[in-house]
């Protein structure tokens, strides 16, 4: 929970990982631990300020709306699978942990990464 998230390279602002409380509740030093589960758009992963990719209808739109200059739109990440690749050894409720080297692919292009954990205190291999 709470850890620090960017859209490499089409979004232009950092966003945080939200931690839904489900079954039972693990925690990493504090927060809640996440799992590669975690990924749903907007419950998990909030947007990331603007979205720049040419992929992405909305951007194409206002794009061509302004005569071929890119025109940057609201980021609402499109997400289909979970993160990867999850913990080997470390699974909380029967689904692997999310440690810090996991990815999320957008639909327009990105690459959601962790950039910071939230928490220093547990390593999850």
């Amino acid at each position: 929970m709470g850890a620090s998230l960017t859209c490499i390279p089409f979004g232009t602002a950092p966003s945080s990982l939200i931690v839904i409380p489900k079954g039972s509740l693990v925690t990493a030093a504090g927060p809640l631990a996440a799992t590669i589960m975690d990924f749903v758009p907007i419950t998990n992963i909030p947007p990331f300020g603007l979205c720049t990719s040419l992929a992405n209808p909305a951007v194409i739109a206002a794009t061509s709306a302004a005569m071929g200059v890119l025109t940057p739109q609201p980021c609402i990440p499109v997400i289909a699978s979970p993160w990867t690749p999850g913990a080997m050894k470390v699974k909380i409720n029967n689904i692997p942990a999310l440690p810090q080297t996991s990815i999320c692919n957008c639909a327009w292009g990105g690459v959601i990464q962790i950039t910071n954990p939230g928490q220093s205190k547990v390593t999850i291999i």
